[in-house]
């Protein structure tokens, strides 16, 4: 194994990766063939791939297995919501030392241009050029908590509900595992009042900024981790631009960027 393996995906990385990833064990009765490629070797091609941006046919053979497997070995992943769980994993694992911490969360979205595909639509703030949007809701230390794809023409405040029912339940250093934050911070786009009712009916206290009435500078003080978070996705080259036509290939690099994001915490 190359050191470029283990410097991508180290042994704790791995581990964890273990635990959610399907076992592809191929078993040929009749003996021969070729050697199957390691899940290792493939985890480390694909990160190399989300985070330099390079394309798939790219990807540099010192990972050992060819560009086609490892794309094989990335959609079969997707398709079992690998990347969605091993998000999850990690942040029993920071849930178990104490966070998230779940006093004020923040949501907002960024957009960013794409060729073709489903989920895609003409960009309001880009001159109608086609373009995706991602979604997320952060605690208050900017832990991705919860994340979501659409086109560019969706509303941010259709993506509220479903972004709050996505959190998932979450280890507690004590007590039972937790999924609603006390605080919700957003901007105007979500200002709108059946969704301050249904934050309510929940028991999760809302800051919502008001059109024509009050500044979003003001939220700015508590909102401001959540766009910092939006860079840290951007990290990740491969969603400066999405050039998947699959929408759950689109959304796979982007739960490997939050994945990355969530390592990052627990080995801090």
């Amino acid at each position: 194994m190359t050191d470029l393996v283990e410097r991508l995906v180290p042994d704790e990385l791995w581990t964890l990766f273990r635990r959610v990833v399907p076992p592809t064990e191929v078993i040929r009765p009749q003996g021969g063939g070729r050697r199957r490629a390691g899940d290792r070797e493939c985890l480390a091609a694909i990160i190399f791939l989300a985070t330099s941006g390079c394309t798939w046919r790219r990807l540099p053979p010192v990972f050992g297995p060819a560009w086609p497997t490892v794309y094989r070995r990335f959609a079969q992943w997707s398709r079992g919501r690998v990347w969605a769980r091993l998000h999850r994993v990690l942040l029993d694992e920071l849930g178990a030392r104490g966070e998230p911490d779940w006093s004020r969360c923040a949501i907002d979205s960024v957009s960013v241009r794409a060729a073709k595909g489903p989920l895609t639509g003409p960009n309001p703030t880009d001159r109608g050029k086609p373009g995706s949007k991602i979604h997320l809701i952060t605690d208050r230390s900017g832990l991705p908590l919860s994340l979501g794809i659409s086109g560019a023409n969706t509303h941010d405040s259709l993506s509220l509900q479903p972004l709050v029912r996505g959190i998932p339940p979450i280890r507690s250093r004590r007590g039972p595992r937790r999924r609603r934050p006390a605080k919700l911070h957003a901007d105007k786009g979500y200002d709108y009042d059946h969704l301050r009712k249904w934050l309510r009916e929940r028991r999760i206290r809302h800051r919502i900024a008001r059109k024509g009435i009050e500044s979003s500078n003001r939220l700015g003080r508590h909102r401001w981790v959540v766009e910092r978070t939006v860079s840290w996705l951007a990290g990740c080259r491969r969603l400066h631009r999405r050039y998947e036509r699959k929408a759950e290939h689109f959304l796979a690099f982007v739960g490997i960027a939050a994945a990355l994001i969530s390592y990052r915490r627990l080995t801090n």
